[in-house]
Order: C-alpha cells, then structure tokens, then sequence
C-alpha cells in the first residue's frame, strides 16, 4: 500500500550458503595472518636502518600473537586444536549434554514466561503478514497451483468408505440446522403454483412479461441490499440478530429450535445424503484429473485474492483475527513452556557431537571469524602501543 512502510524481512539463507559465508571468512582470516607474517619476516631480514621499520615490525609480530591465540580460543570452542585433548578445548562436544539442558531451560524461562509471551505476541501482526502474502499474486498462484496438485492425490490416499461413514456422521453430529436448504425449491413451486392458476383466456406472452417484470424488480432489490445502509438490510440485520438473542436466551425459541434439530437429525436420509455427495465428488474428481487440478487452483487463487482484500478492507476485522490468534497462541503455548523446553533439550542431547558442532558452526562461524580478524588488527595495535612506550620508556 502507498505511504505505509514495511520492515524488510531477513533473508533465510540455506545450509550451503552459511557454509559458503563460513569458508570465506576463514580464508580471511587466514590470509590476514599470512600478511601478518610475511611482513614480519620482511622487516626482521631487512638490511635496511629505517626509523620507521622496527614499528612495523612490531605491529606485524603483535598482529601474528594476536591471530594464533584467537584462532585457538574459536577452535577450542568445536573441537581439539590440531586434534591434541588439550584441558579446556572442544567445549561444545564435551559438554553437549548440559548446552542442551541450559538451552531448554532458557527457552523455557525467557522466551516463553508469560510476561514475555503477552509482550512479544501482542507486537506480532500475523493478519497483516497474511494479507500482505495473499495479496502477492505469486504467492497466491503458487499455493493455489500446489494445493490443487495435492488434492486428487490426497483424496487417492484416504480410505473412502470410512471417510464417507465419517461424513455422515458429522452431518447426523451437526449442530446448526437452521440453514434454509429448501426455500428456493418453494419460491420455484409456489411460481409453478401461479402459473397454473393464471386464467385460460390470458395470453401466455402477458405471463412471460409479468414473469421478467417480477424477476427484474428482485434483482434490482437484490443490487440494492448489497449497500450496507440500506433499510431493508438494517432491518433484516436486526431481525436477525433479534433471533439469535432469542435462540440463546428465550426458551421457547431454544425448545423450537431443539424440536427441529431432533427431527432433522432423527432423518436417516441425512447420512445418505452426506454420503451419496462424497461419492459424486469422488466420480467428479476421477473423472479428469488435470483438469480438475487445474480448475481448483483457478478456483484456489481467486478465493485467495478475495480473502485477502477482504482481511486488508476492515482494520477493524484484521485487529479482531489477531487477537483471536494471539490467545489461540498463547492458550496453546503457556501451558506447554515445560513440555517445550523438555522437547528442546531432548532434541540437543539426541544429537551426536559432529552434529551439534557442525549446526552450531553454521550458524555463528562466520561472526567467530570478525573475531580472528579484529583479534589480528587489535592486537597488532597493542602491540606497536607497547613498543612505542618501551622505546619511551628506555628513552628516558
């Protein structure tokens, strides 16, 4: 949308991609201690008396003591330098049993304690990513030309006679029967009823005007509910909701309402019914494949698009969705922070040792590395520090 701007999200790099970032920090780092020494070297063999030579010489010999103890206190941390057990290397493997308990626990009391759930949750706006993702229409052909892929292989994988049986059971389980199923098959019979009562001597062509005059006039009634403020809409809105205060809290439109229920339910054709229309939907989905992959992801996308402008056309709506999924979440989470944090350690400590250290270095190796280099250059500067006092220091 113009004028509203949007947090860039992070880019998820893949396995290789760290690996790929890991290797070339290393090489930097290895190639910043080869200069390191080749200066040193230079210096020291140089049969040259420049004032300025034995500064460099020290900041190159203070960068190389910096390089090597940096590069050992990073590989202390995965595994043994140079494969000799010295005390205090290898950390991550030796002690990976206890790195996955801590990491259970700290999830456990950081990430999900209440205070902080309440806090991270409420700054989420989960409608507002979905709006945004369905509204990008490659996301909503893609989804949609996948799903519409996977269904006819899904319907294959089910067992059809159970779930027809299941099916009938929740339409005999349903517990909202009052949808008007039948009223267009009475419009049409009470027409059919006119028709045949109109006189003999009338012109069946005056019927015919009589007929499109009358459906004329429903549809434009029906255009002109669409706008929300219309009388007949208020009016029927209110009636409405006036029936369902009734349904909930009169009990005589509650016994209504139960009588109805009962003898709708009681009907064995519901279950017939529920089950005759799985198998046409079945013979339907058989009948032609491709094609029928094909018209549920048209079908799929356009829903998607619709849904989205109608989530981004009401703040309101968006603002009630996420706090339905923002208590969803948290009913779900808060009372599992336990079970969680188990999980999180159970996972850590089933791993073996090459495993925990290769994720791991993955995912903060190449950081280690800045700390190889700037060990390099730090030191290099602390050490021309100390000479440059030395010198002033014997000066004196």
């Amino acid at each position: 949308m113009p004028g509203v701007s949007r947090t860039a999200e992070p880019e998820i790099k893949s396995a290789e991609a760290k690996l790929a970032d890991l290797k070339r920090m290393r090489v930097i780092a290895v190639s910043l201690l080869g200069v390191m020494t080749c200066i040193f070297v230079a210096t020291s063999v140089a049969k040259v008396d420049w004032a300025w030579l034995p500064y460099v010489r020290a900041f190159a010999e203070a960068g190389m003591v910096g390089a090597c103890a940096d590069w050992f206190a990073v590989v202390a941390l995965f595994r043994h330098p140079f494969g000799i057990p010295i005390p205090h290397t290898g950390i991550v493997p030796n002690n990976k049993d206890r790195i996955g308990a801590a990491l259970g626990r700290f999830i456990t009391n950081n990430f999900l304690s209440p205070r902080v759930a309440h806090e991270q949750l409420f700054r989420v706006d989960v409608v507002g990513w979905i709006t945004r993702w369905v509204n990008d229409p490659d996301n909503a052909k893609q989804l949609a030309q996948y799903v519409g892929t996977l269904l006819p292989r899904i319907l294959k994988s089910l067992a059809r006679p159970e779930l027809g049986e299941f099916l009938g059971d929740v339409a005999a389980k349903a517990s909202n029967p009052f949808r008007p199923r039948r009223w267009p098959r009475s419009s049409w019979r009470c027409c059919g009823l006119a028709a045949r009562r109109r006189p003999r001597s009338r012109p069946k062509w005056v019927d015919n005007m009589i007929a499109e005059r009358v459906m004329a006039g429903l549809l434009s009634t029906l255009q002109e509910l669409r706008d929300p403020d219309h009388p007949w809409r208020v009016e029927l809105s209110q009636a409405m909701e006036k029936l369902i205060a009734d349904l909930a809290t009169d009990p005589d439109m509650h016994a209504v309402g139960e009588r109805m229920k009962a003898q709708l339910l009681a009907n064995p054709l519901l279950q017939e019914q529920a089950r005759s229309l799985w198998e046409e939907i079945e013979r339907g989905l058989e009948s032609d494949p491709q094609a029928r992959a094909e018209t549920t992801a048209r079908t799929l996308e356009v829903a998607l698009h619709n849904f989205g402008r109608w989530l981004e056309q009401d703040p309101d709506r968006q603002r009630r969705f996420n706090r339905w999924i923002r208590l969803l979440m948290l009913r779900i989470l808060l009372p599992r922070r336990a079970e969680i944090g188990a999980y999180v350690t159970q996972v850590v400590q089933n791993w073996d040792a090459a495993t925990l250290v290769n994720r791991l270095e993955l995912q903060v190796g190449k950081d280690l590395q800045y700390i190889r280099i700037n060990g390099t250059l730090v030191g290099g500067l602390v050490g021309l520090l100390i000479f440059i006092a030395s010198k002033w220091i014997a000066s004196g």
